[in-house]
């Protein structure tokens, strides 16, 4: 054993959302090297040390049998809400009584499959609900009494159960049907392709939650350190208040890098008629919602992978990095012109698009874990001789200091 169970694992992460398009839970996919043991009591320690009581609710998701047998065996009340997966109930008796003695300790358990194979309710009964994945046809079947029915409260012949969490949700469509009309618990993933398909070959604009926000905090004089908080968590607000700045009509003589340096050279005046300027084209579509905060999120993962006591100013600078990588989807132009059209610092450059330079380890990793693709993970940490209890540290540390039902903060 290491020192700290934390050494012995990989972990990634997906976000849980909510009918109001918000942060209702966290997915940890947990998995080992099968030749070390977890320390389950230390793990389930570890965990509630470092969360926090805002911190939205954590599934964690056991990626072997072992694992979860003996999680499930020490795993107290308290605990965060263990995934059980349907293909390792079949013929697992021990499993099956395990789960059944751990939901009577008053454990929240969540059970894994396809929707046509929920279990018989004597096993039902011991979860408090499914995470379920769709098949091609039940997902036709959906959507079929979606069209039959639209804007009902309910769609009769759905297949689509309510209070579920569902994932491999592949379109915009599916995903309204589940989350408003079927009034699922959650959505695993966001279907951003498709959500991003109905806004191509024009930028998306900010969205007006945030812009209102920040028009707010503005008028109120609030200190620069919110103003640029919530400027950071709308990545395209952020890219377009450094063109602006940046711009012939501003008459600086110098590129401005960082939002923290445009905003002391703009001011609060100019930049509240700037920011009314922009708002009658913001956006009101929620279901962009999961896709800015999902952007905020790499941003602030970057950030605290690349932790080493370095200043404020590079600290920005590298959650940039982060939450800029992914401009391409919103703007609809490649990246890479996009990074050179404002003065940003060429690490940004180099992470992002030659795959190169001081931050694209902490970029690429950021990128892996937000998938339960462990085995990239671990390459990707012994490729960049990354100590993996320092990575999964940075990643616990980021997903508690989020919040629920609301934007990440950073």
């Amino acid at each position: 054993m290491t020192q700290s169970v934390l050494g012995s694992l990989t972990l990634g992460y997906r976000p849980l959302w909510n009918r109001a398009r918000e942060l209702a839970g966290l997915q940890l996919f947990v998995d080992s090297e099968h030749s070390t043991p977890v320390d389950a009591p230390h793990l389930l320690r570890t965990l509630q040390e470092l969360w926090t009581e805002i911190a939205p609710p954590l599934l964690l998701s056991i990626q072997s049998p072992a694992m979860l047998h003996d999680m499930l065996a020490h795993a107290p009340a308290h605990s965060p809400w263990m995934e059980v997966r349907a293909e390792w109930l079949v013929d697992d008796a021990p499993l099956r009584a395990q789960v059944a003695a751990a939901r009577a300790r008053g454990l929240r358990l969540v059970w894994r499959g396809e929707l046509g194979d929920v279990p018989p309710a004597d096993v039902a009964s011991s979860f408090e609900r499914g995470l379920l994945s769709l098949s091609a046809q039940q997902a036709a079947l959906a959507l079929r009494a979606a069209q039959q029915h639209p804007g009902s409260a309910s769609a009769p012949g759905s297949p689509v159960l309510a209070d579920q969490i569902y994932e491999q949700i592949p379109n915009r469509a599916l995903m309204e049907h589940c989350l408003d009309q079927q009034r699922a618990w959650g959505l695993a993933g966001w279907p951003i392709e498709d959500v991003l398909h109905g806004t191509r070959k024009r930028p998306v604009p900010p969205g007006r939650r945030t812009m209102q926000r920040l028009i707010r905090a503005v008028d109120t004089d609030q200190s620069a350190e919110i103003v640029e908080h919530i400027l950071s968590e709308e990545p395209v607000l952020a890219y377009r208040f450094l063109t602006h700045i940046n711009s012939a009509g501003m008459g600086l003589r110098e590129g401005i890098e960082s939002l923290r340096h445009g905003l002391m050279m703009m001011g609060y005046t100019s930049l509240g008629k700037w920011l009314v300027q922009q708002l009658p084209h913001a956006s009101e579509d929620l279901n962009l919602e999961p896709v800015r905060q999902s952007m905020v999120l790499r941003g602030q993962l970057t950030d605290h992978l690349l932790d080493a006591g370095i200043d404020d100013d590079l600290r920005r600078e590298v959650y940039l990095c982060g939450a800029f990588s992914q401009l391409d989807l919103l703007m609809d132009e490649p990246l890479h012109v996009l990074l050179r059209k404002v003065p940003l610092s060429d690490r940004i450059y180099q992470a992002n698009i030659t795959n190169s330079g001081p931050y694209y380890p902490s970029l690429a990793l950021a990128r892996a874990m937000e998938t339960e693709d462990c085995a990239a993970i671990r390459a990707l940490c012994q490729a960049h001789d990354l100590s993996q209890e320092e990575v999964n540290r940075a990643l616990l540390r980021t997903l508690a200091g989020l919040q629920a039902g609301g934007a990440p903060g950073h």
